[in-house]
Formats: C-alpha cells, structure tokens, sequence
C-alpha cells in the first residue's frame, strides 16, 4: 500500500507515498519536551484467532451497475486450524445471504445460518476434526453503497472494498470502471470469507462483464467465454496463496500493453489514451523484478505481474498479489514525466510481493514486516538505477518525514495498541521503518544483511510472519543476539536526539569527541548506538568504530595533527536529530571532501544559514549551483539571496539565467526561475519568464506564467488567457491557480471546466482554488453556480476528505460572505444563506466515519 501524504488542512496529513509516499522535505527539529506527543490507549491488539482455515476460494460474480451491486457465488474451502469445530465464522459485510450450504460433490445441503453484525455464523451439521476438509457454497448479494462506513485512515481513504466509477456514464470525461480495495478489511464487504491477514488461500474467479469490457484479477486468465447475450465471463486463477485482503478485480475498457520478464507475463492496463506511453511509464518494471529477484536470492514466486491504473482510487496504490492497482496521479503523458517518474510507487508496490504477498504480516500490529520493507524497495532500486546519491536523497526526505510526525506522536514500529488497524497506517510503519532496516543493513553488513532476508523470506514462504520471525533470521545468520536492536527499534518507540562536540589536545596529540544524548528520558529510552566515525588528517581517512550506549560520552583518537573533520555517523545511517558542533571551515571541508550526498546536504544546510557575501561560505553556495544532486541545486538556489543582494551580483545572475535555460531537471529550472524573479527584476528576466512559458515541463510553465502574473496582473492573466484556448488539460491546474489569485467573473466558465474535469486527489485542491476564485467575482449568477458546483463535489466525490474538503471550502465562503459590506452586502446575505442551507445538507446526509467524527456527528 501506497502512503499518498497529502497536504490536508482539515485532519490528518496525508503524498505520496507509497504504498508511501509523495516525499515531503520537511524539517527535523526535535520535539520540545513540553510538546504534548500523542499517546493510545492501553488495549492489546492480538492477531485473529484462528479456527479455520480457508484453502480455496472460488467466486462467480456478476453486476448490476444501477444499483451498483455485486451478485456472488462464492464456494469456500476450509478445515480446522486444530481444534474440532462446528461453526464457521465469516466476515461478510453489508450483504444479502440467499443461501448458505454444505456442498459434498455437486450436491448442496442448506445449513442453519446466523446473519448479523457483518458476521455470517454457520452451523456446520456435524463436528469436523483437524485435517478434515469441508466445502461451503454460499449466495449473497454485495451492496457496498448501503454499507456504512467504519472509516478510512491516511493512505485508505475508504473501506467500501468494491466500488462503482461513474456506473451511469454520465460523466462524458470519466470511464465506466468497477474495482476493489481489500486493505485492511474490505475484501468482505464484496466476498465472504475470514478477512485476517494470517489467512492463506488460493483462488478462482469467474467475472460475468459485458464485452466491451477488459478484466483483471490475481493469477493468470485461464480463459474468456462469450456468453452469447452481449456479456463474457473471464476466468482467472490463481495457485499460490495469499491473504484476502489481497484479492482484487478491475474492469474498465482497458488498453493492455504487454512485456515480459523471463517466462512471466508483464502487463500493463491503462486508458486508451495512455497506451502508447504506458511503457514509459512502467518500462523499468521487469528489470525491477530482475534486480529484486537477484538481490533478495528469491526469484519473483507469482505467475505474473500486471499494474492496472484506475479513476477516483481511494489509495495512492495497492500491492494485490500479481496485480497493483495504481491511482490515475501515476498516468501521465511523455511532458507530465519530467516532472514526476512515479518509480518509487511502482518499486513500492513490486517489492510488497516479496514483502508483504510471499511473507505476510500476520496481524495489523506488524504492520511494518510490509510497509517498512516496501519503502526500503525504494531506496534499494534507486540506489542500484540510479546511485547511492540517489536513494540517501530519498533516505534523507523519509527521515525528514517520520521526524515531523514524531513530533506529535511517538509510537512502537511493532504495535499492539492502537484504536484501529488503520492507524498503523503511518509514517512510523513506512518511513521510520524503511529507515530502520537501512540501519539495521549498514550495522551487520550487506551480505549479512541480505543473506537474512533470503533466510527470512525461504522459511516463511507464503506464510504469515511476526517481528521475531525477521530477528530469529538475522541471528541465525550473523551469530549475534540482536534482542537489543530490534527492541529499541520494532518493538519502543522515539529516537536520540544527540549533541554532538569536539577538542583538541593539542600536547597530547588526541582528538575528543564528545556525544550526549539529549532525548527526553522520561518518554524516550536511551539507546545504543554503533557507528562509524571518519577522522580526516593530512589529505588521509581513517574509520574508527565506537558504540554509544550511554547519555553523555566521551571518545579520543590519537592524530599526529589536528584532524580537518571529524564526521561522526560517517555512513550518515542514524534515525536521529542531531546538533553538530562543527566550525564553518569544516563544513566546507566536508562538503568538498566527505563522500555522501548526505554529507554535502548537511554541510550546504548549516552554512546558508548565515554567511556573507566575499567570504569562503559564499564560494561554496556558488559553487553548489553546479552540484550533481538536484536537489542540492535547489537549495544552492533557494540560498542564493545574500550574494544576490551584492552590488556585484552579475555573476550570480548569469549562472541563474543559464539553469533556468538549460538544467536537466525541471525543479531546478522552476527554482532558478523563482530566485531571478526574486532578485533581479528586470527586462532580461521578464523575457526569461515569457520563453519558459513553452518549456518541456508543465511545473516550469506554471510557475512562469504566476511569476509573470504576479509581476504585471493584466498583462499575465492575458497570457494565461491566450493558454486557455489552447485546452490543454495539463494546463487546467496551473491556470486555475492564476485565475484563483487574479482571475474575475471572465473565467467563470473555465474555472468550473477545471473544477469538472479534476479526478481523484485533484478535486481536493481543485474545489479549494474554486472557492478562492469565488470570492474574486461579482457576478451573483457565477457565485451561485460555482456554490452549487462544490456542494456537487461535497455530496459525490468518492474519497472522503476531497467531500470534507468541499465543506470546508463552503465554510469559508460562508464567513467570507458575512463580512461583506457596502452596496453589495444584501447580495452576500443571499449567498450566505444558500451556502449555509448547502453546509447543512452535506452534513445531515454524510455517513463516513471521518467526517462525522471531525464534525462530532459520529454514532449520531
């Protein structure tokens, strides 16, 4: 599962992940001890007990797409975990039971079934004892729409499981689709089955669709029936096990583009449109397979692999065994590329089938034997693609973000408290935890390391797996009690926060180091800390290993001279904050001498904080224009200011001008954009902006066209105008953003094309850019119309906070409205009673979970 963090002002912060996220740089400053940290109630979280085992389940469905239900034959296989049983207990949420039997060949028995409380209880007739298989047939109809909703979490923003994308066709610019979302517990509200993760089962299904249509599902197609009625059934199977939660359909008019790895088929199901980019997009995919097979020592166990991208996804992506699901945000034309790759959400996703499919987290409590290792994936193949520069830059912004969410909560990796499993989902379980195992493997060793995991995933093959089953592997085959790593790590939560200083004793030829642990002891434990320090002495480098263990310690090496660094962390791998006593002479030394990407960030970072213009630290900045990371680029640029406001500045803005003019990486080019704007505005760079309008990448147009606008408001919104009528949907985003600042009552018509034509996570800043524009118009009709328009978005958007979203919107139109004076003031009494009269109705007839409980309307 893709943790998509989105920027949501409402509740939670929600990405990109990935399974994570959209990265997020965020800041790493350590929590004030007074800062209240969330905490959870004292309620253990056991896995689900089992009785049965499901070993097979074979489906028969069909749809209706008006009323949006699923009817379903579902045939279960089953027999005692251990103990003899009579009843079986399934998971069946919002259903209709026709018919529950006791099926022996092709005879069906009727068996006395209990219904309720989402809980099918079926009296079996007879006692079955361990080893005694039994087969279970049972009707029903699945009516995900009249299912209340237990409510969504971060990276799930619904637990419907079965969903229904514009069944009418009534929207002409979104496909008919249906598809599914099992994580965590939905997969019962469209078949029955005991929906636990430490379930294993292989699979059949049937799926009755009209011709038109494209099905996918886990396993290969074993064959396709033309029913002769203007309808088809596919039949999918699957023969290795997995978990319920795992199992997925997706029907929509698909273009299926095909690729290989090995013997196994590699497809990829997109929109028509997309077909011809779709290997653009998934291209790398085999060579992922080929790379994760080789590093793990465990080839890819599945009979193929296939990515499908659907509309209106209520998750970032989703790892179903054989075949992800991805969100629309990963569909993107040859110029959206540039700018976006979506190579760690496909990584992610590819890597859960190791992480996740083969060995299975047995509860939600361990969350972390998925997601953890799906974000390491990341790191791992954009460090074999792409460098170690590469994946310490991806290390660095997951560091980044699980330290902004610790500063509000510190929670265990491994967890058996929590109000509901979807809470796991967070940046403790994905990003903390990636950077976790990345310590873990700079501690024992890359072989050790992976030898371990190849150990770990051979012994729980297509099994489910708990914390101690990963540690038990890695002691096995390193010969170290590792209790104390994996206790400080999996199993407490917080990190050091450490101090770190330095002297010279200069008689006695020895350099201290001094490291404090500063963390709040009364919340946080003290750790134990091994690690590397580099020492830098006369153009030599030698390593020296130390362990902290305690909260102030004091460690000395013998130099012949006073070293140049001393780099403390030196394979710069700590989940940590940290203060680092270095002098500004050494942070340049670091910058020009030590090997990381990790170390030139850290040094770039301390000097832009201060530092004057002529001096050694304004050289660096210079030069850091000319880095071969990006995203040092960016913070060179972003830093540039105090040499910028020199009287001899030229040489500072000829640089700028050649990056926004010809550097590879459209980031770059939009931040050097931004800073001659900032500094330097003149004709030259007025010209500058006007020719960015038709650059390659979608993200420099838009910032050109605001810089511009924000410059000279007529003369940019005339530009963005003249853009308009090219009706270019990739230029929809950008304009509205300029017309929400400066538009007026003339872009009415486009502003509620724009609103229209955004899907999924894009209706979330689409209906707010909406309601800015709103305010900027006079005219009441286009109000009114534009009110109408977010409440539509607030009463049939399919994810819950893009609805919330449009009532927030609403709201601060409403207060907006009331502090309108003047002439047009009995105007804005009309609108604000209408905009209220709306707030009202969305909020009377909303069932989600999350916004009743944002509202205080829950159990109401």
């Amino acid at each position: 599962m893709l943790n998509k963090i989105l920027s949501a002002c409402f509740v939670l912060l929600i990405v990109l992940q990935g399974c994570k996220t959209t990265r997020q740089n965020t800041s790493p400053d350590t929590t004030s001890k007074n800062e209240k940290i969330l905490r959870v109630p004292e309620l253990y979280r056991a896995s689900n007990p089992i009785v049965n085992d499901i070993m097979h389940t074979k489906l028969d469905v069909r749809f209706d797409w008006e009323k949006k239900y699923l009817y379903g034959k579902a045939t279960l296989t089953l027999q005692p975990h251990f103990y003899p049983t009579q009843t079986l207990v399934l998971n069946a949420r919002g259903m209709t039971i026709n018919e529950a039997s006791l099926l022996e060949d092709t005879i069906r028995t009727p068996l006395i079934y209990d219904y309720r409380n989402d809980s099918l209880i079926i009296n079996l007739n007879t006692m079955y004892g361990y080893g005694e298989v039994y087969n279970v047939f049972i009707d029903y109809t699945a009516k995900p729409e009249e299912l209340k909703s237990l409510g969504g979490s971060a990276a799930i923003t619904s637990d419907k499981g079965l969903y229904f994308i514009n069944p009418d066709g009534k929207d002409t610019a979104k496909p008919k689709q249906i598809w599914t979302q099992g994580e965590t517990q939905a997969s019962s509200v469209w078949f029955p089955t005991i929906d636990a993760p430490n379930q294993k089962m292989t699979q059949e299904i049937n799926i009755t669709v009209d011709t038109a249509y494209v099905t996918l599902s886990n396993g290969v197609l074993i064959k396709s029936v033309n029913n002769g009625n203007g309808t088809k059934t596919d039949y999918w199977k699957q023969s290795f096990p997995h978990s319920p939660y795992l199992v997925m359909m997706a029907i929509g008019k698909f273009a299926v583009v095909k690729d290989k790895w090995r013997d196994k088929e590699v497809s990829y199901y997109v929109e028509p449109e997309y077909k011809n980019v779709a290997r653009k997009i998934f291209g790398n995919t085999p060579e992922m397979i080929e790379f994760f097979s080789n590093k793990l020592g465990v080839d890819y166990a599945w009979e193929k692999y296939s990515q499908v991208v659907v509309r209106d996804y209520v998750s970032g992506a989703m790892e179903n065994t054989t075949a992800t699901v991805h969100g629309d945000f990963l569909q993107r034309d040859e110029r959206e590329l540039l700018d976006y790759t979506g190579e760690d959400v496909i990584s992610h996703e590819l890597f859960h089938h190791w992480f996740g499919d083969l060995v299975t987290a047995e509860s939600w409590s361990n969350l972390p034997l998925n997601e953890a290792f799906a974000t390491y994936g990341e790191y791992l193949w954009n460090e074999y693609k792409y460098g170690r520069e590469e994946a310490d830059a991806g290390f660095i912004s997951d560091l980044n973000t699980y330290l902004q969410e610790a500063k509000t909560k510190q929670v265990n990796l491994i967890r058996f408290q929590y109000e509901a499993q979807e809470d796991m989902f967070d940046r403790h379980s994905y990003q903390k935890g990636g950077c976790v195992l990345h310590m873990l493997r700079k501690y024992v060793g890359d072989k050790a390391f992976f030898n371990s995991l190849k150990l770990y995933l051979d012994q729980n093959r297509f099994q489910a797996a708990e914390i101690h089953h990963l540690r038990l592997a890695f002691e096995k085959t390193t010969g170290e009690d590792l209790n104390w790593f994996f206790n400080q790590w999996f199993l407490d939560k917080g990190h050091p926060v450490l101090d770190i200083s330095y002297s010279w004793d200069d008689a006695r030829k020895e350099q201290h180091v001094i490291i404090e642990q500063q963390q709040n002891f009364e919340t946080t434990r003290l750790f134990r800390l091994p690690m590397q320090i580099d020492i830098y002495e006369d153009g030599k480098t030698s390593r020296q290993k130390i362990t902290l263990d305690s909260a102030r310690q004091e460690f000395i090496f013998s130099s012949a001279t006073k070293p140049d660094l001393v780099n403390v962390d030196a394979d710069k791998m700590l989940v940590c904050t940290k203060t680092d006593h270095h002098t500004n002479e050494e942070w340049i030394y670091m910058y020009h001498h030590a090997p990381l990407y990790i170390d030139r960030m850290e040094a770039l970072k301390k000097i832009s904080r201060n530092y004057l213009a002529g001096s050694a630290e304004a050289n660096l900045m210079m030069g850091a224009l000319n880095d071969p990371h990006f995203n040092l680029r960016n913070l060179a640029i972003k830093n540039i200011g105090t040499i910028a406001s020199t009287a001899d500045s030229s040489a500072v803005k000829t640089k700028l001008i050649a990056i926004a003019q010809h550097d590879n990486k459209s980031s770059v080019r939009k931040e050097a954009l931004i800073a001659l704007e900032d500094h330097f505005k003149d004709e030259s760079v007025t010209t500058l902006l006007k020719a960015a309008i038709h650059d390659s990448s979608y993200a420099v147009i838009g910032s050109a066209i605001t810089l511009l606008t924000e410059r000279n408001e007529k003369e940019g919104l005339q530009m963005a105008r003249e853009m308009e009528k090219e009706n270019n949907k990739h230029y929809f985003e950008i304009l509205s953003e300029v017309f929400a600042k400066h538009g007026d009552d003339k872009d009415a018509a486009f502003m509620h094309k724009t609103l229209a034509a955004a899907d999924g996570f894009e209706k979330y800043q689409g209906v707010q850019m909406y309601g800015k524009f709103l305010l900027r118009c006079n005219n009441e009709d286009n109000i009114s119309n534009g009110l109408d328009n977010i409440y539509d978005v607030g009463k049939n958007a399919e994810v819950w906070f893009v609805r919330f979203s449009a009532m927030q919107t609403l709201s601060e139109l409403s207060k907006r409205f009331g502090e309108k004076k003047g002439d047009s003031k009995p105007m804005y009494e009309s609108l604000k009673k209408k905009t209220d009269d709306l707030i009202a109705d969305l909020k009377k007839n909303e069932k989600d979970e999350n916004i009743r409980k944002i509202l205080g309307t829950s159990g109401q």
